[in-house]
């Protein structure tokens, strides 16, 4: 299997020396006003430099070497936050710092980390990647692990479901908890039925690899309980429903939000907040053969609760029903859940703006200012009471595909709710985990999305001590 993890991968970033190239971040009116290296002003007036967003122009010395780079930011430096992260793409191989840049440094490094992201599991790695100095008045600790964590929730989507099933989505569990000296649990195939989690054995017991439920534990017992809950269905064919192929093509990024949660945790365990963490992802592959469930089928759950099963492309709320019940019997203090849950969110909201759903007030005003300051794109979506009767079902107390059609993110975030505590605080987030075109800071893949923002709301409630 092709390694995939972001703990060993090579930094993009370096030490500072006196052997780093200069940058010159410059807007238009910078270079009208001049306010920066003469040397590499003349040259971006002799080569009629205009500082476009994202453009790049190497600045010679009189020797005919490099001296440095110019980096356009746009007519005013009305720039993406993150424009940034072209650096690591454009650069030639060597070490940078950045000289001037009227966005933060810390921004830059992050958005440069980022942008440096490639997958290479499957082909040559390239060789010619240029790094960064993170500047000394920076976080450089939380700045690399920012960049590890987005890395390895990208790496885990982008790994193909040959290489990504139910059995290696464990060992990346086990391997990520074994790094943080993490307890894992797992409880797999017939025992999911002893152990009374029966949805999520119904949904992966037609596949090859066993379905499962990985549960990892980290922290200090008696500290305040946060749960992470993603969804991991490693590929989805809609089952006997089956998807069109055309829908199917990206099923590998059906785990996105156990890929999602599992970088959360990274960073919650590399910055040693002072929580007890735990950890679920139902594991599954959602596939065909005689002993698929069918359409019409009702499931019991670990709730109770009995499920009419209207559509069996509707899965990731079955296996997430029975993860959420047992993360609410350990009564956490915070339950968060991530899934690449509805294609209804990205017809509403598009692919690069998650909605999220809570009851919870102060934590949604939170997570509303997080995800602005981290420029890491949230929208919060209402759980909207009347639509309950949508999810009920003639002869179940729930159905697990409302027909109709409409509000379909709300009804599959209402469906979740019944699985939830009324007393626990909890948040859903329902993610695409794919960028589907190149951004500065994010080539077309898999990506992380919402544990920036959820990582901030977490540590200015639980800073790390000391």
């Amino acid at each position: 299997m092709p390694p995939f993890s972001q703990i060993d991968r090579s930094s993009p970033f370096a030490e500072m020396s006196g052997d780093s190239l200069p940058v010159w971040a410059v807007s238009r009116s910078d270079i009208e006003r001049g306010h920066f290296d003469k040397t590499a002003l003349a040259w971006a007036k002799t080569a009629g430099f205009q500082a476009g967003e994202g453009n790049m122009l190497l600045v010679p010395n009189r020797h005919g070497k490099l001296a440095g780079a110019l980096f356009g930011l746009g007519e005013d430096g009305q720039c993406h936050p993150f424009v940034g992260g072209k650096l690591a793409r454009v650069l030639p191989k060597g070490d940078w710092h950045i000289e001037t840049s009227p966005i933060p440094g810390a921004v830059m490094a992050l958005a440069f980390g980022m942008g440096a992201y490639r997958f290479e599991s499957y082909r040559k790695p390239a060789t010619d990647s240029p790094r960064l100095v993170i500047p000394a008045d920076a976080d450089a600790a939380a700045i690399t692990r920012t960049v590890a964590a987005v890395g390895l929730a990208r790496d885990l989507v982008n790994t193909p479901a040959n290489d990504m099933g139910p059995d290696a989505l464990e060992a990346a569990f086990r391997g990520l908890a074994g790094h943080y000296s993490a307890e894992v649990s797992v409880i797999a195939g017939e025992e999911l039925l002893s152990g009374g989690f029966p949805m999520i054995h119904a949904v992966g017991r037609a596949a090859d690899q066993a379905p499962r439920l990985l549960e990892m534990r980290w922290g200090k017992p008696g500290a305040f309980r946060l749960t992470l809950v993603g969804k991991g269905v490693c590929f989805d064919t809609g089952g006997l429903d089956i998807k069109p192929a055309s829908s199917m093509l990206n099923m590998k990024k059906d785990m996105g939000g156990a890929a999602n949660v599992l970088a959360l945790a990274m960073m919650i365990m590399d910055a040693g907040l002072p929580v007890d963490l735990r950890v679920l992802v139902p594991a599954v592959e959602n596939s065909i053969s005689a002993s698929a469930f069918r359409p019409g089928d009702v499931l019991s759950s670990r709730k109770g609760l009995t499920v009419q099963i209207d559509n069996t492309d509707a899965e990731g709320r079955l296996v997430l029903g029975d993860a959420l019940t047992y993360a609410c019997e350990d009564n956490p203090g915070l339950l968060i859940d991530m899934a690449t849950l509805t294609g209804a969110a990205r017809v509403a909201l598009g692919p690069d703006l998650p909605p999220f759903y809570t009851d919870d007030e102060t934590l949604a005003g939170e997570i509303a200012t997080a995800s602005e300051s981290t420029v890491d794109p949230l929208w919060r979506m209402p759980l909207y009471k009347p639509y309950e009767a949508d999810v009920k079902s003639r002869i179940a107390d729930l159905t697990n595909a409302p027909s109709g059609g409409f509000a379909g993110s709300i009804t599959a975030a209402l469906f979740l709710k019944r699985f939830v505590s009324p007393e626990t605080s909890w948040v859903h987030f329902d993610i695409f985990a794919w960028s589907p075109k190149d951004k500065p800071h994010a080539p077309m893949g898999g990506e992380a999305q919402g544990i920036r923002a959820l990582f901030d709301v977490i540590s200015k409630r639980h800073p790390a001590l000391g």
